[in-house]
């Protein structure tokens, strides 16, 4: 693979140019300070968009490839998107003007803190998505932790030091182990590159005794599901997004937490496919778990924004399951569902920013009425939460319908169970809305609460706009992913697997899970030869 210009570096490191920019300026030039942040975020976008002009969805190999000596002979400066890291750098960019624009007066300590927090966050998690490189990909993966920490610290909450600190631990014990597996995995095969380490593997002079396999990428893997987060390395999560100020909760819930998923995809199965089948039951069982699980507890909370927290928890549940079912169908709904939760979720953190911004509280006895003082604000959060329950033809119906009809090919019991938290989901979303925004206003203070502004407007238009347009218009990204999906898993389906169907795990890693009764009958007929 040759060099293919330099966009890759250009869209990976234009938001640090940004940052030097505003180290220039004084910390009371507040109003300049935003504009060239948000100018920088824009401007980041529309760069980012040339990916789709000159992406080819037929072409298997990554795109815009920069491959570069760094450090030494094995440590190389290798970036390149297929298309999978494509839609991802495009959801990164999307939202981290619309965090700006959250931010343009929630924030007003340390102004230039939080903008550079943002940015050198913004930097680090599209170098994530296209370091190709082990070693560089480690480097953009810690880079994303540290102003994570800074945002929670210190423009949080009341409790922001304790989720600081909590976020913190979590991640970076993951991060070790993968640490460990990605320096033993350059003393095997001699190199950090992972195209490299691939052809290896495919060509038969790099392999892996079953022990040692299944040990690499459990360190690999409870790093990712540290991430995403996975049942039970989740608790971590609520308190973050609890505490964190409403940016920090949309570049979290929107990018952040689609690194670990990311991470499952490009380096769990083809690095490691024999382990990836062993284990794919038990990781498909602490999915369905924290599907209904993430569900469930979502329904009882009294905390808006803590609802909306434990709503990822059962979301990215979805996305685990449809990678775990080695399917076409499955995958492509997975990676359309991170993106769709992306979008929803966060703007759902957008919305009950904008009401936290107006009674500084986030519990939900504190409102209800809402839509009286504000028919606006409470017809586009109506509008959010549908999409973020899958209402067909909304963004969120998609991944979900995808992942769901591609697991029930190979593993009905998996799919009917999952489809449990599709159900909860308008319960406890619908419940909250009723709560916040129907009947009489109870609470006096909120009588007089002010509509949707205009920059909250524009906000609230531009989510509007994009989940309508991914629900009607997904063939565009279904058909630009499909060949990357392919290639995933025809890399994860080795030799060493041909002798067994896709996706069934090894007898002694078995886990069953009895199909519902309703669909039962259904099933049978499904799978009847």
């Amino acid at each position: 693979m040759g060099t293919q210009g330099y966009l890759l570096t250009v869209i990976t490191f234009l938001p640090l140019l940004s940052v030097a920019a505003l180290l220039m300026l004084r910390s009371d030039d507040q109003v300049w300070i935003r504009r060239i942040a948000l100018a920088a975020s824009l401007a980041e976008f529309v760069v980012s968009l040339l990916l789709l002009r000159g992406f080819d969805s037929a072409n298997p190999d990554y795109q815009f490839v920069e491959k570069h000596a760094w450090i030494g002979d094995s440590i190389q400066y290798h970036l390149g998107v297929d298309g999978i890291s494509l839609f991802l750098i495009l959801l990164t960019t999307f939202l981290t003007p619309l965090a700006i624009l959250c931010s343009w007066e929630s924030i007003r300590d340390n102004v230039k803190g939080f903008f550079v927090s943002l940015l050198v966050i913004e930097t680090a998690m599209i170098g994530v998505f296209v370091s190709l490189d082990l070693f560089l990909f480690f480097v953009f993966w810690e880079l994303t932790l540290i102003p994570m920490y800074f945002m929670i610290g210190m423009w949080g909450h009341e409790r922001r030091i304790y989720a600081a600190v909590k976020f913190i631990l979590y991640t970076m014990f993951g991060s070790i182990l993968m640490l460990v597996a990605i320096l033993w995995l350059y003393g095997k095969a001699g190199t950090f590159d992972l195209p490299d380490i691939l052809s290896l593997m495919q060509s038969g002079q790099l392999s892996f005794p079953p022990r040692t396999e299944l040990l690499l990428f459990g360190a690999f893997f409870i790093a990712f599901a540290i991430k995403v987060p996975l049942f039970p390395l989740h608790t971590w999560l609520p308190d973050a997004h609890t505490e964190a100020p409403t940016a920090g909760s949309v570049i979290l819930a929107g990018v952040m937490l689609k690194l670990g998923t990311y991470g499952i995809l490009r380096f769990c199965l083809p690095l490691f496919p024999e382990a990836a089948h062993r284990m794919a039951q038990p990781i498909a069982v602490l999915a369905i778990i924290g599907i209904v699980y993430g569900a469930l507890v979502a329904t009882v909370q009294t905390d808006l924004k803590r609802l909306v927290a434990y709503t990822s928890v059962s979301h990215l549940g979805f996305v685990v399951l449809g990678i775990f079912a080695f399917n076409t169908v499955a995958i492509q709904g997975a990676v359309f569902q991170m993106l769709s939760h992306g979008v929803s979720t966060g703007a759902l953190f957008l919305g009950v920013g904008m009401l936290y911004d107006r009674r500084h509280t986030h519990e939900i006895k504190q409102f209800g009425g809402l839509a009286t003082p504000m028919p606006v604000l409470m017809s586009f959060f109506l509008f959010i939460a549908l999409s973020s329950l899958a209402l067909p033809p909304l963004n969120g119906f998609i991944g979900e319908f995808l992942i769901l009809i591609g697991t029930f090919q190979s593993h009905h019991a998996w799919a009917s169970w999952a489809a449990s938290g599709a159900v909860l989901s308008a319960i406890y979303l619908l419940w909250a809305y009723q709560r916040v925004a129907l009947g009489e206003v109870t609470v006096e203070k909120n009588k007089t609460l002010p509509d949707a502004s205009m920059r909250e407007r524009i906000i609230l238009v531009t989510m509007a706009l994009a989940i309508l347009f991914m629900g009607v218009a997904s063939p565009l990204f279904t058909r630009r992913m499909e060949v990357s999906v392919n290639n995933i898993l025809e890399q994860t389906s080795t030799p060493r697997n041909a002798s067994r169907p896709v996706g069934l795990p090894r007898a002694p890693y078995v886990v069953a899970l009895p199909a519902h009764p309703a669909l039962a009958v259904l099933a049978e007929r499904q799978v009847r030869p």
